[in-house]
């Protein structure tokens, strides 16, 4: 199979580019600088309107300025110094044209891009819509204090057993086995028995003890305050002001 000839074999797109060289490098310069100077308003007129067809006035501004100079330099003599002339003429006119691309890319950047409004059925939903999350109203349970005396009644069905060591202290012993020791005789139970609290010796603060993860939280200078739910509020000294037990602790809340 034979070879197509070489002119078959050039793309359109460098075909393309070499012909519109050509429209600004054949006639004298002075026809070329009206339409160069057409193409740079068009670029920026059509910047924030049509942005594709500003970007073809761009493309067709870089590739006919060469022709353009060409035309220039043919006008000036063509010797040494016309070529010179040329030479100085694309370095302004190529950093022209970069300036006024950087220019328009940076306004069409800042133009601000309207956000559609919503219809009257939507402005209706949005209106009856809540605001925020649904509000939680804390309404704290007091603790049911106890004074351990030997036996006392499990809320779990079980029973818990005191043993005082000496005069300020003694332990809890459960039925499952678990024994918390170093604690008074004053303790409570959450409301649904999660959660056993005991006062330590001289009201140093109180422990809580988390029945569902077996947890013990040994907690100096604070004392329960209430229950919201089974959730246990702390407070230091009766006038402070309460607080949830993730808070005390710096963690966060769990269930």
């Amino acid at each position: 199979m034979s070879q197509l000839p070489w002119y078959l074999r050039i793309p359109l797109g460098a075909l393309a580019i070499t012909l519109w060289i050509g429209v600004f490098a054949l006639p004298p310069w002075w026809l070329g600088l009206p339409l160069l100077l057409a193409l740079a308003l068009g670029s920026a007129v059509l910047a924030s309107r049509r942005h594709e067809w500003a970007l073809w006035c761009r493309r067709a501004l870089k590739w006919g300025l060469p022709g353009w100079l060409f035309a220039l330099q043919r006008a000036l003599g063509g010797d040494l110094l016309a070529w010179g002339a040329a030479l100085l003429g694309a370095l302004v006119g190529f950093s022209l044209v970069a300036l006024l691309e950087s220019l328009l890319d940076h306004r069409v950047r800042r133009t601000p891009r309207t956000a559609p409004q919503p219809e009257w059925s939507e402005w209706s939903e949005l209106a009856m819509a809540p605001v925020g999350p649904v509000a939680h109203i804390v309404e704290l349970e007091p603790a049911r204090w106890q004074d351990a005396k030997g036996r006392l009644d499990d809320p779990l069905g079980d029973s818990v057993d005191y043993r005082p060591a000496n005069d300020e202290s003694g332990s809890y012993r459960f039925g499952d086995g678990r024994t918390l020791e170093r604690l008074s005789a004053r303790c409570a139970f959450s409301p649904q028995g999660r959660w056993f609290v005991a006062s330590t010796p001289q009201g140093r603060g109180d422990l809580l003890w988390d029945r569902h993860v077996d947890k013990v939280h040994r907690l100096r200078g604070w004392q329960l305050y209430g229950w919201d739910g089974e959730q246990p509020w702390l407070a230091r000294g009766l006038d402070g002001a309460p607080a949830r037990l993730h808070e005390v602790l710096g963690d966060k809340p769990s269930d």
